[in-house]
């Protein structure tokens, strides 16, 4: 098998599952206990903090854990927005993961007015379409920082900075970014971040938001004073761990990392398009992740081409879940229906090596003939 969606997810990496074991069994303690072993598992949470604050340029005070991308994603939009005394405005794109989207329609129905930025076909925000949407009541503007199906990064420093001047606050969901490529939250100036462990390492069911000091948001979860009473519930202690142990071993020679995953991504890229005709890359070719390839087949349905690549052992998708609806994603970057309905996203890793590149472009290119072959 050759695992290449590390995009929806990526291999728990041995050395945080050993982090993670001792809070399981002799560290089981409850940090908000008094007792010795409470306090272990404090410093615990709190090297966490310091280890994803290092990750990403942040101060270990602005972390908060939460139980994924998508709760992050969820909290820093309601709670951007709850207990504001008129009626809230929120900014955000039509190519969003689901968790950002289904928060935003979930606040139209209770008044609040949403604008859904068009993109560009390389799935890039123009900026002038976000001056535009922009009023000064506005409250808060969310952008991904990269795109997960088409891979395409978003000029997010200049998206904030027009936001900042209308006084609006920014938030974007990193997932696919946070310990795949550098990035610095003071340099970004952004004012929220929300990030998901499992994509970088660490274990499923833990993440993190990271909120600017001073940013007046409301909590999400209440409960009882855990994380300074914004973020109620035992904290996941084992998980976070695993969080902060995955930040840790993402920043050794990130850079020099993600420029080797970058070449294994070209090499791929290149192999696949000069065995298969047809072959089309959809997002932006200069501003896109490293790991990222998402390519349309003409002719071929993708879900069928799908099952053939998983029965020859590789493991990609069509985007960013199981789902029979086609991409929103690719529908808003206003491709034709052949393109939509052939393409399929791989996303490598650290883990896959030079020598699959010929493996992998060569059964692409067999069952994309076959299927062919069938349908002509």
């Amino acid at each position: 098998m050759i695992y290449l969606d590390n995009a929806a997810t990526t291999m728990t990496d041995p050395e945080v599952v050993r982090a993670m074991l001792p809070y399981f069994t002799e560290n089981f303690g409850s940090p908000s206990s008094a007792y010795g072993m409470g306090n272990d598992v404090r410093h615990a949470i709190a090297l966490a903090k310091e280890q994803i604050a290092h990750l990403i340029g942040a101060r270990p005070n602005e972390i908060y854990f939460t139980s994924g991308g998508t709760e992050a994603d969820n909290w820093a939009i309601m709670g951007s927005v709850l207990g504001v005394k008129h009626r809230p405005h929120v900014i955000t794109t039509q190519i969003e993961h689901v968790a950002v989207l289904n928060s935003c329609r979930a606040l139209e129905r209770m008044g609040c007015e949403v604008t859904y930025l068009p993109v560009m076909r390389d799935g890039m925000v123009d900026p002038d379409k976000l001056k535009y949407a922009l009023k000064p009541g506005t409250d808060l503007v969310s952008v991904m920082m990269a795109n997960n199906e088409i891979g395409t990064i978003e000029p997010i420093e200049e998206l904030a900075a027009i936001a900042h001047e209308n006084g609006t606050l920014f938030h974007t969901d990193a997932a696919q970014c946070v310990g795949n490529i550098p990035l610095d939250v003071r340099q970004l100036d952004v004012d929220m971040m929300s990030a998901s462990a499992h994509k970088f390492g660490g274990p499923k069911g833990v993440g993190f938001l990271y909120i600017r000091n001073g940013i007046d948001i409301r909590p999400y979860i209440y409960g009882g004073n855990q994380q300074n009473g914004m973020r109620a519930g035992t904290e996941n202690v084992p998980g976070i761990v695993g969080l902060g142990a995955a930040a840790e071993i993402a920043g050794r020679n990130l850079d020099m990392r993600s420029k080797h995953i970058e070449t294994l991504r070209d090499m791929l890229l290149n192999e696949i398009k000069d065995r298969v005709p047809g072959t089309t890359l959809n997002g932006s070719r200069k501003y896109r992740l490293p790991n990222n390839i998402n390519v349309s087949f003409s002719g071929v349905d993708a879900q069928n081409l799908l099952v053939r690549l998983d029965m020859q052992g590789l493991c990609v998708s069509t985007g960013a879940e199981i789902t029979s609806e086609p991409s929103h994603v690719l529908k808003a970057i206003n491709i034709n229906e052949s393109r939509k309905n052939g393409a399929i996203r791989i996303s490598l890793s650290d883990k896959n090596t030079m020598g699959e590149i010929d493996k992998i472009a060569d059964i692409i290119a067999q069952q994309v003939d076959m299927i062919r072959g069938m349908t002509y």
